[in-house]
């Protein structure tokens, strides 16, 4: 906020303003019209490509991995417990008879890598009579020093397709400095969609010690903003392909490490038939459908990262939401203070605790007597039997740090704020908790439970679903508020009550050891970007931060030349 990044002063003028006005956001609830404000007044410019207020169905339940049913139990989750959950994003991308944009930060392995192949070959055989060829188009991260490879990944999902088939498919992945792709959705004909804090990565999710994730299912018209945030990003991949650098980084093999700061890859399908750079999306491209029954108002956020300057819509309005709330405040989230160096508690160089987003949430609590309650994902959770460098879910934060970071914002805020009250703000109004299952914090052989979804729920009437974490990390991201009471409330039935109740026991949070901490600096080092000195901090923190949040050898594997990817 920088969360994700910096914010932007830009103010659009009233007469652009005017221009974006929705008739959708009469629907809106007093937090989402607080969102859109803050987007269409400050964000003008990126109306329906990075943001934008629309309408859609829900589709059964939040898709949880594990299940809720976890929660009840200290007992493992059985084999092939989430099998389901890659199975469902196969079911939803073979729904394709038009277009298909799939963006995830990494190409997907294991079962998610065989489903995503099982969809591509129904897409082809649904395909055989179409007059036009279907567009499928995948966008991944260029993670710094685990570049993607493009050529492979596309080897791979298409080696088994049947020879003359009716689709065009494009693979591709950036980075620009320490940007690149963290969205995470498959978007369909501008009429289903799915989104949330999913990777492709199966032994994160798919086996032993499972860490935690959340994503959401829609249809209707908020699917064609999916396909709308993508174009974006492939239309910076043409520009920077296009060039003479361009031209001569694409001799260069995906895989091979480069010293540039920016890093753009891409490979079609079938070669010498689809043109080299994916086409960009237009809601006209698709059929045309009626708005499905039950349909609620909904608010598309996303921001693209380095790719725009300064700006980043969902920042202004996730923290708009907040600066709205009246009643309670609930956030599912892997972290809100900086990656950490491993095994301790010192910050990357560069690296900051989110002040607006702290600031937002301590003037909700102070001024409005706003209760707030976090789960947080324990530090250092390894799922999988991954190592270290593979998968590490929590920054290394305790619960009374994040609190103490809360309050130490009041505190700078409101210098008169008198201890005691603040003392009583903390008993009574901020709980902040580790996740568990039935109280306990741990598997059965003893590794803690990790958490990776990026949730949040405003006043139980309005709840975001996305990619987009809340601790410092200018990355591209995406994601979906949904601003119905009804719906809210069922996603606080299924999800938040069996997590909250499982999670929360009050130990996590003592009173004195938060006002105690509030004298500890716990930022990281200042780093001058402008020196070689701070460049080479800025990526060296980069490539531990990527590590340390999931990346490593589950992203590495697409990086040797030539290299299949496994099964």
């Amino acid at each position: 906020m920088v969360l994700c990044g910096c914010f932007s002063n830009f103010s659009a003028d009233d007469e652009l303003a005017k221009q974006v006005e929705d008739s959708s956001a009469q629907k809106l609830s007093t937090v989402g019209r607080a969102a859109y404000d803050a987007l269409k007044y400050k964000h003008a410019w990126h109306h329906k490509a990075q943001w934008n207020v629309t309408s859609g169905k829900t589709v059964g339940s939040l898709h949880q991995t594990p299940s809720s049913a976890i929660f009840k139990t200290t007992a493992d989750p059985e084999d092939a417990h989430a099998d389901w959950f890659p199975e469902k994003m196969a079911e939803i991308m073979s729904k394709t008879t038009t277009w298909c944009d799939l963006m995830s930060l990494g190409p997907p392995d294991g079962v998610f890598l065989t489903k995503i192949k099982e969809a591509l070959a129904t897409i082809c055989a649904n395909a055989k009579n179409s007059d036009k060829p279907v567009i499928i188009r995948m966008m991944f991260g260029n993670i710094v020093g685990m570049p993607t490879n493009c050529d492979v990944v596309r080897k791979a999902l298409t080696k088994d397709l049947p020879a003359g088939n009716n689709i065009q498919l494009w693979v591709g992945a950036w980075r620009k400095g320490a940007s690149w792709n963290h969205a995470k959705l498959i978007a369909v004909d501008g009429r289903y969609l799915h989104t949330g804090g999913h990777n492709l990565w199966d032994y994160h999710y798919l086996k032993n010690n499972p860490v935690h994730d959340l994503s959401i299912e829609l249809e209707g018209r908020v699917a064609h903003d999916g396909h709308l945030f993508a174009n974006e990003q492939w239309a910076y991949i043409q520009r920077k392909q296009a060039g003479c650098v361009g031209y001569c980084a694409e001799k260069i093999p995906d895989g091979m490490p480069l010293i540039w700061t920016t890093r753009v890859t891409i490979s079609e399908y079938p070669i010498g038939k689809a043109a080299e750079f994916a086409p960009m999306y237009a809601p006209d491209v698709v059929p045309r459908y009626e708005i499905p029954d039950g349909s609620v108002p909904m608010i598309t956020m996303g921001r693209q990262g380095a790719l725009t300057f300064k700006n980043r819509p969902a920042d202004d309005a996730m923290l708009a939401m907040i600066g709205a709330s009246k009643n309670i405040i609930r956030m599912s989230l892997q972290d809100l203070g900086p990656v950490c160096i491993p095994k301790t508690k010192i910050s990357l160089p560069g690296l900051k605790w989110p002040k607006p987003v702290l600031n937002a949430l301590a003037k909700a609590i102070y001024l409005r007597g706003v209760d707030v309650e976090i789960v947080l994902s324990n530090p250092g959770s390894i799922p999988g039997g991954l190592g270290m460098t593979e998968a590490n879910y929590g920054n290394g934060w305790s619960c009374v740090d994040v609190a103490s970071e809360i309050v130490k914002r009041i505190k700078k805020m409101f210098p008169g704020a008198p201890d005691e009250r603040l003392r009583q703000m903390v008993k009574d109004n901020l709980r902040i908790c580790f996740i568990r299952h039935a109280k306990s914090s741990t598997y059965a052989d003893g590794k803690t439970i990790g958490n990776h979804s990026k949730y949040f729920i405003v006043d139980d009437i309005i709840s975001y679903t996305g990619s987009q974490n809340l601790y410092m990390c200018d990355l591209a991201e995406w994601g979906v508020v949904v601003d119905d009471k009804t719906e809210t409330k069922k996603m606080i039935s299924d999800f938040w009550n069996p997590l909250w109740e499982a999670s929360y026991t009050g130990d996590d949070c003592d009173v004195d050891a938060v006002m105690d901490g509030m004298d500890i600096d716990r930022d990281g080092e200042d780093v001058n970007a402008f020196t070689l000195e701070g460049r080479k901090k800025q990526e060296e923190t980069a490539k531990m931060q990527s590590s340390i949040c999931g990346g490593g050898k589950k992203i590495g594997m697409y990086t040797s030349e030539g290299q299949e990817i496994e099964n």
